[in-house]
């Protein structure tokens, strides 16, 4: 982490250093960011700094991919348009990118569930495709869940829910699931709500990128339980059409996972924790009685 404290003065002034055509533009904080800070730039960019993250690998896997990805993909996602190189004023790396509008949904809700349900399949059958081999692979996600055991134990015993069997089975099962056996695809790697935003009661873009990996679709196919409204997970697989039973067993159960961590980010925001993030909690509740309920 860096101790330079990151204040709109700062952002100003490194763009003066490095980009002086960009340096008039108003600059506003962005609510949120933990490995990294955002700031609005003007009315259509961004600024990504590396706060917390320790290494600058994710920022420069943005930079490296989403050019490539951005022109696929049927939502608006961030795609870099100036790279910001580390100074004595700013000793990490940042990077000015297009700004995606909408309201994150961790602060809004979806009201069109059998649209979002659409567009998010839409989304995902153009993202998930083979991924070069060049492309990154996966770090701390993208295993099968028979390998994420751990961590979804540690999960489960922080958040300690009063229906932690009910939960239990259904990453049972997603642990004896068949593997993935198809090519490694492309993979967003971490939707949730905080990552992608909504307009008109709807999904309308997909941000943060940083895990962006190649392998186990199951990862993102998820997001049905996590991000979209109770009853729409059926509608969701009917269109995207490519999931098998084993893949959508793998999905529930990461699905719970990822619930149960957005259910421990809030108790930590509760406790006044770094890192913590009180409204979390309900929405991570709220998931797991989807995932739950099937």
């Amino acid at each position: 982490m860096t101790d330079t404290e990151i204040t709109a003065d700062l952002v100003r002034a490194l763009l003066e250093e490095q980009h002086p055509d960009l340096a008039g533009l108003p600059v506003r904080a962005v609510a949120g960011g933990w490995g990294n800070q955002m700031w609005r730039l003007g009315d259509e960019l961004s600024v990504r700094m590396q706060r917390m993250d320790p290494t600058p690998a994710l920022q420069l896997k943005e930079r490296r991919w989403l050019p490539v990805l951005a022109p696929l993909l049927p939502l608006p996602v961030p795609t870099p348009v100036r790279s910001g190189a580390p100074s004595e004023r700013f000793p990490k790396h940042w990077t000015v990118m297009t700004w995606v509008p909408g309201e994150p949904l961790d602060h809004g809700s979806i009201r069109r569930g059998g649209h979002a349900a659409d567009t998010l399949a839409e989304f995902l059958r153009a993202l998930h495709v083979a991924a070069p081999a060049d492309a990154p692979v996966a770090t701390d996600r993208g295993a099968h869940p028979r390998d994420c055991t751990g961590g979804f134990e540690n999960f489960l015993q922080a958040v300690a829910p009063d229906d932690a069997a009910e939960v239990r089975a259904v990453w049972d099962d997603a642990v004896a699931a068949p593997a993935w056996e198809g090519p490694p695809v492309w993979v967003h790697g971490d939707l949730h709500p905080a990552n992608v935003v909504v307009s008109d009661g709807t999904l309308s873009g997909v941000v943060d990128f940083g895990d962006l990996f190649a392998g186990d679709p199951a990862w993102d196919l998820a997001a049905a339980w996590v991000l979209l409204p109770a009853g729409t997970a059926s509608r969701f697989f009917d269109r995207y059409a490519r999931a098998d039973e084993a893949a959508i067993r793998r999905a529930r159960g990461l699905a719970a996972l990822k619930s149960l961590f957005l259910m421990l980010m809030g108790q930590n925001g509760d406790r006044g924790l770094p890192g913590g993030k009180r409204h979390w909690g309900p929405v991570g509740r709220a998931a797991l009685d989807r995932v739950l309920r099937g």
